[in-house]
């Protein structure tokens, strides 16, 4: 299996636990770099993951891009791209995961209804691809593995599209605020990641680390996730709430930052 450095942790899990070899591919500049990816293919690559948007710093491959992944990979290397955070992007940034699954027998795109939908209790998510891979998913998984209320509730969030485009936009502007917020403390070291989903990944490299500032918001009643597990102990990654309470976290952020030595 190969995934990009800063990619869900649970792909080396799935990995090791199959028996098999995690590989992980160099990132550049915690975004995905295609050329160094394909170059970690060999003929024991079976499986390729890719989470665009990237899971937790955020990045984003352009349609363009994923093609050019899919058609570097040997025709029996599995591709799974993990769009979880997909509904975050608007329509133009597709990156035409679904018409490669549609069209070719080794892409299979995984999707949530715990993001963007807001249904993370009900465990629900969905794949598609090719008949066969389909096939492998419904005999290994567990029978009954979704209620019938998960299933209503899915169905239902699946016919309010503008509840789904308001929470699109809402993000996107609230978002970009509190990054231009963050990005104003770059003099103390802050530099907040490009970011297409429903968080920021900020990286801390002055006198303020990103330890000092976890426990600086937890103490002010903000939980944010800081990343050494995976690899990021020099960053937070900090999920989009609304506006009062972005601009507070960015206040907070400030005022750590100022009074770090």
């Amino acid at each position: 299996m190969i995934y990009v450095r800063y990619g869900f942790a649970v792909y080396d899990i799935a990995a090791r636990r199959c028996g098999a070899t995690p590989v992980i591919a160099p990132d550049a500049d915690y975004g995905t770099d295609v050329a160094a990816l394909l170059a970690c293919v060999s003929e024991r690559t079976r499986v390729v993951f890719l989470a665009n948007p990237n899971n937790p710093t955020g990045s984003y491959l352009a349609a363009a891009e994923v093609a050019r992944i899919h058609a570097g990979l040997p025709r029996d290397v599995l591709l799974v791209l993990d769009q979880a955070y997909a509904e975050y992007l608007t329509p133009d940034e597709d990156d035409r995961g679904l018409a490669l699954a549609a069209a070719h027998a080794n892409v299979l795109v995984t999707r949530t209804f715990s993001k963007i939908y807001g249904l993370a209790g009900e465990r629900i998510g969905w794949a598609t691809g090719h008949p066969d891979l389909v096939g492998v998913l419904n005999r290994i998984r567990g029978p009954f593995n979704v209620t019938a209320s998960g299933q209503a509730a899915a169905l239902a969030a699946l016919g309010d599209q503008d509840f789904v485009r308001r929470c699109r936009e809402e993000n996107a502007r609230v978002r970009e605020r509190f990054v231009r917020a963050l990005a104003a403390l770059g003099n103390h070291g802050l530099r907040p990641l490009p970011s297409k989903g429903n968080f920021v990944l900020v990286v801390f490299a002055g006198a303020l680390n990103a330890e000092a500032a976890y426990e600086g918001l937890v103490e002010r009643g903000y939980s944010t996730r800081w990343l050494p597990g995976q690899g990021l102990p020099h960053a937070l990654r900090i999920t989009i709430g609304t506006q009062a309470q972005m601009d507070e976290v960015a206040a907070i952020v400030r005022e750590l930052a100022e009074a770090a030595r």
